[in-house]
């Protein structure tokens, strides 16, 4: 009889199995490495040493970020599937944006199948239109948005960013549904941390998009990469599971 190989432990199982104190690092780390990303993003024009903090910061940063979302317990396993998912694809548009050469729209999409990863996620135990008010807001801030730099956006770029703002004005809507469906429960700061970072979102993005298509603002890369490592770090610390409840199953579960 042939003995059956052991499994390999999963990188999820993996990185699950950290030690708590690596896990308090997390923070600090993700902190770090975004401050020196928007270091080099500010001191990079024209010093290939700043520059090249940049590159290699920017997305370590995430990477902590999905390691992060991974190492916590999650409120659900569907749930941390989606929002890793969207992490990542959120990472892959980091690289994008930031490659040399103009890959706007290659970035633009991939940072679109990422928000539609968190809308998957939040549907899990959200509704649609639970709170039309919050679609109210989104969805106006976004025209709004778009109204006032419409004639700066060049016409063959129009159809992709009039989608992607729709997209993210949804996962943002959602995200604020979701919070206020939840209101009182176990899930309550989870998905008030999922809201928040669907606000940040919208702001680093609409920060992005003024930078990009109507004049470069001052110290761009402080404000456009600090709201926008704010937004991940609030969703992927959507993932965890509130430690008041967490010691209640675990207490629960001794004594059965």
């Amino acid at each position: 009889m042939i003995a059956s190989s052991p499994r390999r432990p999963s990188p999820m199982s993996t990185v699950a199995s950290l030690p708590p104190a690596f896990r308090r690092a997390l923070a600090p780390m993700v902190a770090c490495a975004a401050l020196a990303a928007m270091l080099g993003g500010v001191l990079g024009e024209g010093a290939s040493a700043w520059q090249w903090l940049h590159w290699m910061t920017k997305p370590l940063a995430t990477v902590l970020v999905i390691v992060a979302a991974l190492a916590w317990p999650p409120i659900t396993s569907r749930y941390r599937r989606r929002v890793v998912t969207g992490l990542a694809c959120s990472l892959v548009g980091d690289v994008l944006l930031m490659w040399p050469g103009d890959l706007f729209v290659a970035g633009l999409v991939a940072f679109l199948i990422a928000h539609l990863s968190f809308i998957g996620g939040f549907l899990g135990d959200s509704r649609l239109g639970a709170r039309p008010l919050a679609w109210f807001g989104c969805l106006l801030l976004a025209t709004l948005n778009l109204a006032w730099l419409w004639p700066s956006i060049p016409p063959a770029l129009r159809v992709a960013v009039v989608a992607y703002a729709l997209v993210l004005a949804a996962m943002a809507a959602l995200a604020l549904g979701r919070a206020s469906v939840h209101a009182g429960d176990a899930l309550a700061r989870p998905a008030r941390r999922a809201a928040i970072g669907g606000l940040l979102f919208m702001l680093g993005d609409s920060l992005l998009a003024w930078d990009r298509f109507h004049g470069a603002l001052p110290l761009a890369a402080v404000w456009i990469l600090g709201s926008y490592y704010a937004a991940v770090w609030f969703i992927a610390r959507s993932v965890a599971r509130d430690e008041g409840v967490a010691a209640t199953d675990a207490m629960q579960a001794s004594t059965t």
